[in-house]
Protein backbone atom coordinates (compact mmCIF):
# COMPACT_ATOMS: atom_id res chain seq x y z
CA UNK A 1 0.00 0.00 0.00
CA UNK A 2 1.25 3.45 -0.92
CA UNK A 3 0.11 5.39 2.15
CA UNK A 4 0.99 8.77 0.62
CA UNK A 5 -1.33 8.18 -2.33
CA UNK A 6 -4.16 6.08 -0.92
CA UNK A 7 -7.01 7.89 -2.67
CA UNK A 8 -5.29 10.25 -5.11
CA UNK A 9 -5.28 14.03 -4.80
CA UNK A 10 -7.33 15.88 -2.22
CA UNK A 11 -10.66 16.87 -3.73
CA UNK A 12 -10.09 20.56 -2.95
CA UNK A 13 -7.12 20.63 -5.35
CA UNK A 14 -9.15 20.19 -8.56
CA UNK A 15 -12.60 20.87 -10.00
CA UNK A 16 -14.99 18.55 -11.80
CA UNK A 17 -13.56 17.67 -15.25
CA UNK A 18 -16.77 18.67 -17.03
CA UNK A 19 -19.30 21.47 -17.29
CA UNK A 20 -23.07 21.11 -17.14
CA UNK A 21 -25.21 21.70 -20.27
CA UNK A 22 -28.61 20.41 -19.11
CA UNK A 23 -30.36 20.23 -15.74
CA UNK A 24 -33.42 18.45 -14.35
CA UNK A 25 -35.54 19.96 -11.60
CA UNK A 26 -35.88 18.02 -8.35
CA UNK A 27 -38.13 18.76 -5.38
CA UNK A 28 -37.88 18.01 -1.68
CA UNK A 29 -41.40 16.97 -0.71
CA UNK A 30 -42.67 17.66 2.79
CA UNK A 31 -41.91 15.25 5.60
CA UNK A 32 -45.60 14.45 5.94
CA UNK A 33 -45.74 13.58 2.24
CA UNK A 34 -42.61 11.41 2.46
CA UNK A 35 -43.88 9.46 5.47
CA UNK A 36 -47.15 8.73 3.69
CA UNK A 37 -45.35 7.77 0.45
CA UNK A 38 -42.98 5.29 2.07
CA UNK A 39 -45.77 3.75 4.13
CA UNK A 40 -47.83 3.20 0.98
CA UNK A 41 -44.69 1.69 -0.58
CA UNK A 42 -44.67 -1.02 2.07
CA UNK A 43 -41.61 0.55 3.74
CA UNK A 44 -39.57 -0.45 0.70
CA UNK A 45 -37.93 2.42 -1.17
CA UNK A 46 -37.88 0.39 -4.40
CA UNK A 47 -41.64 0.95 -4.50
CA UNK A 48 -41.41 4.75 -4.34
CA UNK A 49 -42.05 6.97 -7.34
CA UNK A 50 -38.80 8.57 -8.50
CA UNK A 51 -40.49 11.98 -8.51
CA UNK A 52 -41.00 11.61 -4.75
CA UNK A 53 -37.24 11.24 -4.15
CA UNK A 54 -35.04 14.30 -3.61
CA UNK A 55 -31.55 12.76 -3.90
CA UNK A 56 -31.58 9.28 -5.41
CA UNK A 57 -28.69 7.09 -4.25
CA UNK A 58 -30.56 3.81 -4.74
CA UNK A 59 -28.06 2.69 -7.39
CA UNK A 60 -25.34 3.87 -9.73
CA UNK A 61 -26.62 1.43 -12.37
CA UNK A 62 -27.97 3.17 -15.46
CA UNK A 63 -28.40 6.43 -13.55
CA UNK A 64 -25.31 8.27 -14.79
CA UNK A 65 -25.28 11.34 -17.03
CA UNK A 66 -24.06 10.63 -20.57
CA UNK A 67 -21.58 12.99 -22.19
CA UNK A 68 -22.02 15.08 -25.33
CA UNK A 69 -19.89 12.51 -27.15
CA UNK A 70 -22.22 9.72 -26.08
CA UNK A 71 -25.32 11.69 -27.06
CA UNK A 72 -23.72 12.36 -30.43
CA UNK A 73 -22.94 8.67 -30.80
CA UNK A 74 -26.65 7.85 -30.50
CA UNK A 75 -27.24 9.40 -33.91
CA UNK A 76 -24.78 6.95 -35.48
CA UNK A 77 -26.77 3.91 -34.39
CA UNK A 78 -27.28 1.30 -37.09
CA UNK A 79 -30.63 -0.35 -36.38
CA UNK A 80 -30.15 -3.25 -38.80
CA UNK A 81 -31.42 -6.51 -37.35
CA UNK A 82 -28.37 -8.48 -38.47
CA UNK A 83 -24.81 -7.32 -39.06
CA UNK A 84 -25.27 -3.77 -37.73
CA UNK A 85 -22.21 -1.51 -37.96
CA UNK A 86 -22.78 -0.50 -34.35
CA UNK A 87 -22.23 -4.09 -33.18
CA UNK A 88 -18.77 -4.22 -34.70
CA UNK A 89 -17.88 -0.91 -33.08
CA UNK A 90 -18.70 -2.19 -29.57
CA UNK A 91 -17.08 -5.57 -30.34
CA UNK A 92 -13.85 -3.82 -31.35
CA UNK A 93 -13.91 -1.63 -28.22
CA UNK A 94 -14.21 -4.73 -26.01
CA UNK A 95 -11.40 -6.46 -27.88
CA UNK A 96 -9.25 -3.37 -27.38
CA UNK A 97 -9.98 -2.89 -23.66
CA UNK A 98 -10.64 -6.45 -22.46
CA UNK A 99 -8.66 -8.47 -25.00
CA UNK A 100 -11.64 -10.84 -25.42
CA UNK A 101 -12.54 -11.99 -28.93
CA UNK A 102 -16.18 -13.00 -28.59
CA UNK A 103 -19.06 -10.73 -27.55
CA UNK A 104 -22.57 -11.75 -26.48
CA UNK A 105 -24.67 -8.62 -25.96
CA UNK A 106 -27.59 -8.36 -23.51
CA UNK A 107 -29.93 -5.62 -22.42
CA UNK A 108 -28.28 -5.37 -18.98
CA UNK A 109 -25.99 -7.15 -16.53
CA UNK A 110 -28.50 -9.56 -15.01
CA UNK A 111 -29.44 -10.69 -18.52
CA UNK A 112 -25.76 -11.41 -19.17
CA UNK A 113 -25.68 -13.40 -15.91
CA UNK A 114 -28.73 -15.31 -17.05
CA UNK A 115 -26.92 -16.26 -20.25
CA UNK A 116 -23.70 -17.37 -18.53
CA UNK A 117 -25.30 -19.11 -15.56
CA UNK A 118 -27.91 -20.75 -17.74
CA UNK A 119 -25.18 -22.09 -19.98
CA UNK A 120 -22.72 -23.35 -17.37
CA UNK A 121 -24.44 -23.89 -14.00
CA UNK A 122 -26.25 -27.15 -13.19
CA UNK A 123 -28.40 -28.09 -10.17
CA UNK A 124 -26.38 -28.99 -7.08
CA UNK A 125 -23.24 -27.18 -8.17
CA UNK A 126 -21.40 -24.45 -6.25
CA UNK A 127 -20.32 -21.18 -7.85
CA UNK A 128 -17.30 -19.63 -6.15
CA UNK A 129 -16.89 -15.86 -5.96
CA UNK A 130 -15.06 -13.39 -3.80
CA UNK A 131 -18.56 -12.09 -3.00
CA UNK A 132 -21.67 -12.48 -5.12
CA UNK A 133 -23.91 -9.51 -5.70
CA UNK A 134 -27.66 -9.89 -5.42
CA UNK A 135 -28.53 -10.65 -9.05
CA UNK A 136 -25.53 -12.94 -9.45
CA UNK A 137 -26.54 -14.88 -6.37
CA UNK A 138 -30.13 -14.95 -7.55
CA UNK A 139 -29.22 -16.50 -10.90
CA UNK A 140 -27.17 -19.19 -9.16
CA UNK A 141 -30.03 -20.04 -6.78
CA UNK A 142 -32.56 -20.08 -9.63
CA UNK A 143 -30.59 -23.00 -11.06
CA UNK A 144 -30.80 -24.89 -7.77
CA UNK A 145 -27.10 -24.28 -7.24
CA UNK A 146 -25.29 -22.67 -4.31
CA UNK A 147 -23.39 -19.36 -4.34
CA UNK A 148 -20.31 -19.48 -2.12
CA UNK A 149 -18.53 -16.31 -1.01
CA UNK A 150 -14.79 -16.60 -0.40
CA UNK A 151 -13.98 -13.03 0.61
CA UNK A 152 -11.00 -12.68 2.94
CA UNK A 153 -11.92 -12.11 6.58
CA UNK A 154 -10.64 -8.53 6.54
CA UNK A 155 -13.26 -7.71 3.88
CA UNK A 156 -16.00 -8.28 6.47
CA UNK A 157 -14.45 -6.01 9.11
CA UNK A 158 -15.97 -2.64 8.30
CA UNK A 159 -13.71 -0.63 10.63
CA UNK A 160 -10.43 -2.09 9.35
CA UNK A 161 -8.40 0.16 7.02
CA UNK A 162 -6.87 -2.10 4.36
CA UNK A 163 -6.24 -1.33 0.68
CA UNK A 164 -7.80 -4.38 -0.99
CA UNK A 165 -10.73 -5.65 1.06
CA UNK A 166 -12.29 -7.25 -2.00
CA UNK A 167 -9.54 -9.90 -2.21
CA UNK A 168 -10.50 -13.56 -2.32
CA UNK A 169 -9.28 -15.98 0.36
CA UNK A 170 -6.91 -18.09 -1.70
CA UNK A 171 -6.65 -20.93 0.80
CA UNK A 172 -10.42 -21.31 0.88
CA UNK A 173 -10.50 -21.15 -2.92
CA UNK A 174 -8.01 -23.98 -3.26
CA UNK A 175 -9.83 -26.08 -0.66
CA UNK A 176 -13.16 -25.64 -2.42
CA UNK A 177 -11.64 -26.48 -5.80
CA UNK A 178 -10.11 -29.65 -4.39
CA UNK A 179 -13.58 -30.71 -3.24
CA UNK A 180 -15.04 -29.73 -6.60
CA UNK A 181 -12.40 -31.67 -8.51
CA UNK A 182 -13.64 -34.88 -6.91
CA UNK A 183 -17.31 -34.48 -7.74
CA UNK A 184 -17.42 -31.91 -10.56
CA UNK A 185 -19.47 -29.58 -8.41
CA UNK A 186 -17.72 -26.31 -9.39
CA UNK A 187 -18.37 -25.07 -12.95
CA UNK A 188 -16.17 -21.96 -12.77
CA UNK A 189 -14.78 -19.27 -10.45
CA UNK A 190 -15.84 -15.62 -10.63
CA UNK A 191 -14.12 -12.50 -9.31
CA UNK A 192 -16.26 -9.39 -8.75
CA UNK A 193 -14.32 -6.15 -9.37
CA UNK A 194 -14.89 -3.97 -7.47
CA UNK A 195 -16.60 -6.08 -4.82
CA UNK A 196 -20.00 -4.42 -4.52
CA UNK A 197 -21.47 -6.40 -1.64
CA UNK A 198 -18.83 -5.39 0.89
CA UNK A 199 -18.63 -1.73 0.00
CA UNK A 200 -17.26 -1.40 -3.52
CA UNK A 201 -13.92 -2.66 -2.23
CA UNK A 202 -11.17 -3.25 -4.81
CA UNK A 203 -9.32 -6.48 -5.58
CA UNK A 204 -5.55 -6.36 -5.98
CA UNK A 205 -3.81 -7.48 -9.15
CA UNK A 206 -1.75 -9.91 -7.09
CA UNK A 207 -4.91 -11.56 -5.76
CA UNK A 208 -6.49 -11.71 -9.20
CA UNK A 209 -3.37 -13.28 -10.66
CA UNK A 210 -3.11 -15.87 -7.89
CA UNK A 211 -6.81 -16.76 -7.97
CA UNK A 212 -6.59 -17.21 -11.73
CA UNK A 213 -3.57 -19.49 -11.45
CA UNK A 214 -5.22 -21.64 -8.79
CA UNK A 215 -8.45 -21.90 -10.80
CA UNK A 216 -6.65 -22.81 -14.01
CA UNK A 217 -4.56 -25.42 -12.21
CA UNK A 218 -7.84 -27.31 -11.71
CA UNK A 219 -8.78 -26.94 -15.36
CA UNK A 220 -11.66 -24.54 -14.69
CA UNK A 221 -12.45 -21.18 -16.29
CA UNK A 222 -11.99 -17.91 -14.41
CA UNK A 223 -14.52 -15.13 -15.04
CA UNK A 224 -14.91 -11.53 -13.96
CA UNK A 225 -18.02 -9.67 -12.90
CA UNK A 226 -16.67 -6.52 -14.52
CA UNK A 227 -19.43 -3.99 -13.79
CA UNK A 228 -17.01 -1.59 -12.09
CA UNK A 229 -13.71 -2.75 -13.56
CA UNK A 230 -12.41 0.76 -14.29
CA UNK A 231 -12.86 1.81 -10.67
CA UNK A 232 -11.01 -1.33 -9.58
CA UNK A 233 -8.15 -0.51 -11.95
CA UNK A 234 -8.01 3.05 -10.57
CA UNK A 235 -7.54 1.68 -7.04
CA UNK A 236 -4.80 -0.67 -8.27
CA UNK A 237 -3.04 2.34 -9.78
CA UNK A 238 -3.35 4.26 -6.50
CA UNK A 239 -2.64 1.49 -3.99
CA UNK A 240 -0.62 -1.36 -5.48
CA UNK A 241 3.13 -1.24 -5.93
CA UNK A 242 4.31 -1.29 -9.53
CA UNK A 243 1.24 0.31 -11.12
CA UNK A 244 1.64 4.04 -10.44
CA UNK A 245 3.03 4.78 -13.89
CA UNK A 246 0.66 2.53 -15.81
CA UNK A 247 -2.50 3.86 -17.39
CA UNK A 248 -5.87 2.57 -16.21
CA UNK A 249 -6.36 1.01 -19.65
CA UNK A 250 -3.03 -0.84 -19.38
CA UNK A 251 -3.99 -2.08 -15.94
CA UNK A 252 -7.35 -3.26 -17.31
CA UNK A 253 -5.68 -5.21 -20.11
CA UNK A 254 -3.42 -6.98 -17.62
CA UNK A 255 -6.29 -7.69 -15.23
CA UNK A 256 -8.48 -9.23 -17.93
CA UNK A 257 -5.55 -11.23 -19.29
CA UNK A 258 -5.92 -13.50 -16.25
CA UNK A 259 -9.54 -14.32 -17.09
CA UNK A 260 -11.35 -16.46 -19.63
CA UNK A 261 -14.31 -14.15 -19.91
CA UNK A 262 -16.52 -11.65 -18.12
CA UNK A 263 -20.06 -10.52 -17.55
CA UNK A 264 -20.70 -6.80 -17.33
CA UNK A 265 -23.52 -4.48 -16.55
CA UNK A 266 -22.46 -1.63 -18.81
CA UNK A 267 -24.83 0.61 -16.87
CA UNK A 268 -22.00 1.21 -14.41
CA UNK A 269 -18.49 1.89 -15.74
CA UNK A 270 -19.61 2.37 -19.34
CA UNK A 271 -21.83 5.23 -18.07
CA UNK A 272 -24.90 4.32 -20.13
CA UNK A 273 -28.54 3.86 -19.21
CA UNK A 274 -29.00 0.32 -20.55
CA UNK A 275 -26.80 -2.53 -21.73
CA UNK A 276 -24.62 -5.46 -20.74
CA UNK A 277 -22.70 -8.36 -22.19
CA UNK A 278 -20.86 -11.63 -21.80
CA UNK A 279 -17.36 -11.52 -23.29
CA UNK A 280 -15.31 -14.66 -23.91
CA UNK A 281 -11.60 -14.74 -24.62
CA UNK A 282 -11.13 -17.58 -27.10
CA UNK A 283 -13.55 -20.41 -26.26
CA UNK A 284 -15.60 -20.56 -29.46
CA UNK A 285 -17.73 -23.42 -28.17
CA UNK A 286 -18.75 -21.47 -25.04
CA UNK A 287 -19.46 -18.43 -27.24
CA UNK A 288 -21.73 -20.49 -29.48
CA UNK A 289 -23.62 -21.92 -26.50
CA UNK A 290 -24.06 -18.46 -24.99
CA UNK A 291 -25.19 -17.09 -28.37
CA UNK A 292 -27.92 -19.73 -28.58
CA UNK A 293 -29.25 -18.63 -25.22
CA UNK A 294 -28.85 -14.97 -26.19
CA UNK A 295 -30.94 -15.44 -29.33
CA UNK A 296 -33.64 -17.20 -27.32
CA UNK A 297 -33.91 -14.58 -24.55
CA UNK A 298 -32.36 -11.33 -25.79
CA UNK A 299 -32.21 -11.05 -29.56
CA UNK A 300 -29.96 -11.77 -32.53
CA UNK A 301 -26.23 -11.96 -31.86
CA UNK A 302 -25.45 -8.59 -33.46
CA UNK A 303 -27.83 -6.62 -31.27
CA UNK A 304 -28.68 -8.78 -28.24
CA UNK A 305 -31.51 -6.76 -26.74
CA UNK A 306 -30.01 -3.36 -27.58
CA UNK A 307 -30.75 -0.71 -30.17
CA UNK A 308 -27.85 0.29 -32.39
CA UNK A 309 -27.82 3.69 -30.70
CA UNK A 310 -27.25 2.01 -27.32
CA UNK A 311 -24.30 0.06 -28.70
CA UNK A 312 -22.77 3.29 -30.00
CA UNK A 313 -23.16 5.02 -26.64
CA UNK A 314 -21.70 1.97 -24.87
CA UNK A 315 -18.61 1.94 -27.09
CA UNK A 316 -17.99 5.60 -26.35
CA UNK A 317 -18.73 5.18 -22.64
CA UNK A 318 -16.29 2.31 -22.16
CA UNK A 319 -13.46 4.63 -23.13
CA UNK A 320 -14.81 7.56 -21.11
CA UNK A 321 -14.97 5.30 -18.06
CA UNK A 322 -11.21 4.78 -18.33
CA UNK A 323 -10.43 8.51 -18.29
CA UNK A 324 -8.29 9.16 -15.23
CA UNK A 325 -9.52 12.70 -14.59
CA UNK A 326 -13.07 11.38 -14.60
CA UNK A 327 -12.18 8.49 -12.27
CA UNK A 328 -10.40 10.78 -9.83
CA UNK A 329 -13.44 13.03 -9.65
CA UNK A 330 -15.91 10.15 -9.44
CA UNK A 331 -14.10 8.33 -6.63
CA UNK A 332 -13.25 11.67 -5.03
CA UNK A 333 -16.96 12.44 -4.62
CA UNK A 334 -17.49 9.11 -2.87
CA UNK A 335 -14.69 10.02 -0.50
CA UNK A 336 -16.19 13.50 0.00
CA UNK A 337 -19.46 12.04 1.24
CA UNK A 338 -17.67 9.38 3.28
CA UNK A 339 -15.51 11.94 5.06
CA UNK A 340 -18.55 14.00 6.05
CA UNK A 341 -20.45 11.01 7.36
CA UNK A 342 -17.40 9.76 9.24
CA UNK A 343 -17.03 13.17 10.93
CA UNK A 344 -20.59 12.76 12.22
CA UNK A 345 -19.74 9.44 13.83
CA UNK A 346 -21.60 7.32 11.29
CA UNK A 347 -20.13 3.77 11.28
CA UNK A 348 -18.94 3.04 7.73
CA UNK A 349 -17.13 0.44 5.67
CA UNK A 350 -13.62 1.87 5.34
CA UNK A 351 -11.69 2.66 3.30
CA UNK A 352 -14.40 4.09 1.07
CA UNK A 353 -15.05 2.12 -2.09
CA UNK A 354 -15.47 3.11 -5.70
CA UNK A 355 -19.16 3.74 -6.27
CA UNK A 356 -20.74 4.58 -2.94
CA UNK A 357 -20.58 4.86 0.82
CA UNK A 358 -21.75 1.85 2.86
CA UNK A 359 -23.12 2.39 6.37
CA UNK A 360 -22.79 -0.45 8.90
CA UNK A 361 -26.36 -0.75 10.15
CA UNK A 362 -25.51 -3.31 12.85
CA UNK A 363 -23.18 -0.80 14.46
CA UNK A 364 -25.46 2.15 13.80
CA UNK A 365 -28.58 0.46 15.21
CA UNK A 366 -27.26 -2.16 17.64
CA UNK A 367 -30.62 -2.29 19.47
CA UNK A 368 -32.32 -3.84 16.41
CA UNK A 369 -31.77 -7.58 16.01
CA UNK A 370 -30.66 -8.60 12.55
CA UNK A 371 -33.85 -10.61 12.00
CA UNK A 372 -35.73 -7.29 12.19
CA UNK A 373 -33.84 -5.76 9.22
CA UNK A 374 -31.80 -2.90 10.69
CA UNK A 375 -30.39 -1.81 7.31
CA UNK A 376 -33.87 -1.66 5.82
CA UNK A 377 -35.10 0.36 8.80
CA UNK A 378 -32.21 2.80 8.36
CA UNK A 379 -32.95 3.12 4.64
CA UNK A 380 -36.56 4.02 5.37
CA UNK A 381 -35.51 6.56 8.02
CA UNK A 382 -33.11 8.30 5.62
CA UNK A 383 -35.88 8.76 3.09
CA UNK A 384 -38.26 10.07 5.76
CA UNK A 385 -35.60 12.41 7.14
CA UNK A 386 -34.15 13.92 3.97
CA UNK A 387 -35.90 12.51 0.90
CA UNK A 388 -32.73 10.51 0.21
CA UNK A 389 -33.14 7.04 -1.27
CA UNK A 390 -30.40 4.52 -0.46
CA UNK A 391 -30.64 0.74 -0.58
CA UNK A 392 -30.47 -2.10 1.93
CA UNK A 393 -27.72 -4.68 1.40
CA UNK A 394 -28.25 -6.90 4.39
CA UNK A 395 -30.73 -9.43 5.71
CA UNK A 396 -33.44 -8.73 3.15
CA UNK A 397 -31.04 -8.77 0.16
CA UNK A 398 -28.79 -11.63 1.20
CA UNK A 399 -30.58 -13.51 3.96
CA UNK A 400 -32.59 -16.60 3.12
CA UNK A 401 -34.37 -19.55 4.68
CA UNK A 402 -33.13 -23.07 4.05
CA UNK A 403 -35.94 -24.80 2.11
CA UNK A 404 -35.21 -28.15 3.79
CA UNK A 405 -34.46 -27.28 7.42
CA UNK A 406 -36.33 -23.98 7.64
CA UNK A 407 -33.26 -22.45 9.29
CA UNK A 408 -32.90 -18.71 8.72
CA UNK A 409 -29.57 -17.50 7.33
CA UNK A 410 -28.26 -14.03 8.15
CA UNK A 411 -25.41 -12.42 6.16
CA UNK A 412 -22.32 -11.25 8.02
CA UNK A 413 -22.67 -7.71 6.71
CA UNK A 414 -25.75 -5.56 7.31
CA UNK A 415 -25.20 -2.47 5.18
CA UNK A 416 -27.07 0.50 3.78
CA UNK A 417 -25.51 1.58 0.49
CA UNK A 418 -25.52 5.15 -0.77
CA UNK A 419 -24.55 4.63 -4.42
CA UNK A 420 -23.59 7.83 -6.21
CA UNK A 421 -24.65 8.17 -9.87
CA UNK A 422 -21.90 9.24 -12.25
CA UNK A 423 -21.73 12.95 -13.15
CA UNK A 424 -25.22 13.65 -11.73
CA UNK A 425 -25.01 15.28 -8.28
CA UNK A 426 -22.80 18.02 -6.89
CA UNK A 427 -20.94 18.04 -3.60
CA UNK A 428 -23.71 20.25 -2.18
CA UNK A 429 -26.10 17.36 -2.70
CA UNK A 430 -23.68 15.19 -0.73
CA UNK A 431 -23.75 17.80 2.06
CA UNK A 432 -27.53 17.44 2.20
CA UNK A 433 -27.23 13.66 2.48
CA UNK A 434 -24.74 14.01 5.33
CA UNK A 435 -26.93 16.53 7.14
CA UNK A 436 -29.93 14.18 7.00
CA UNK A 437 -27.86 11.29 8.27
CA UNK A 438 -26.52 13.46 11.07
CA UNK A 439 -30.06 14.18 12.28
CA UNK A 440 -30.80 10.46 12.25
CA UNK A 441 -27.72 9.78 14.38
CA UNK A 442 -29.13 12.15 17.01
CA UNK A 443 -32.23 9.95 17.43
CA UNK A 444 -31.07 6.55 16.25
CA UNK A 445 -32.06 4.79 19.50
CA UNK A 446 -35.72 5.51 18.72
CA UNK A 447 -35.70 3.73 15.35
CA UNK A 448 -37.71 0.52 15.32
CA UNK A 449 -37.12 -2.70 13.43
CA UNK A 450 -39.27 -4.16 10.66
CA UNK A 451 -40.96 -7.44 9.87
CA UNK A 452 -41.76 -8.85 6.47
CA UNK A 453 -45.37 -9.02 5.37
CA UNK A 454 -44.62 -10.10 1.77
CA UNK A 455 -41.54 -11.43 0.01
CA UNK A 456 -40.76 -13.72 -2.94
CA UNK A 457 -38.29 -16.57 -2.41
CA UNK A 458 -35.44 -15.19 -4.58
CA UNK A 459 -34.21 -11.58 -4.80
CA UNK A 460 -36.90 -10.56 -2.35
CA UNK A 461 -35.57 -7.08 -1.61
CA UNK A 462 -36.85 -5.66 -4.90
CA UNK A 463 -40.53 -6.25 -4.11
CA UNK A 464 -40.73 -7.07 -0.38
CA UNK A 465 -43.15 -5.21 1.84
CA UNK A 466 -42.70 -4.52 5.56
CA UNK A 467 -44.42 -3.20 8.64
CA UNK A 468 -42.96 -1.55 11.73
CA UNK A 469 -42.52 -3.63 14.84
Amino acid sequence: MKADNFYGRERESYAEPYKIKMVEAIELKSREYREKAVTEAGLNVFNLKAEDVYIDLLTDSGTGAMSNRQWSALLLGDESYAGAKSFFKIRDAIRDIFGYNYLVLAHQGRAAENILMGTLVKPGQRVLNNMHFDTTEGHVRMRDASPLNLIRAEGLNTSLEAPFKGDMDLEKLEAELKKGAKDGSVPFVMMTVTCNSNGGQPVSMANIRAASEITHSFGLPFFFDAARFAENCWFIKQREEGYTDKSVKEIAREMFSYGDGATMSAKKDAIINIGGFVAVRDDENLYNLCSQRQIQYEGFKTYGGLAGRDMEAMAAGLYEGLDEDYLEDRIGQVRYLGDRLKALGVPLQVPFGGHGVFIDAKKCLPHIEQRFFPAQALTVELYKEGGVRGVELGTCSFGHTDPVTGEEYFPELELMRLAIPRRVYTDRHMDMVAAAMGRIMDRKEKIRGLRLVYAPVIMRHFTARFEWI
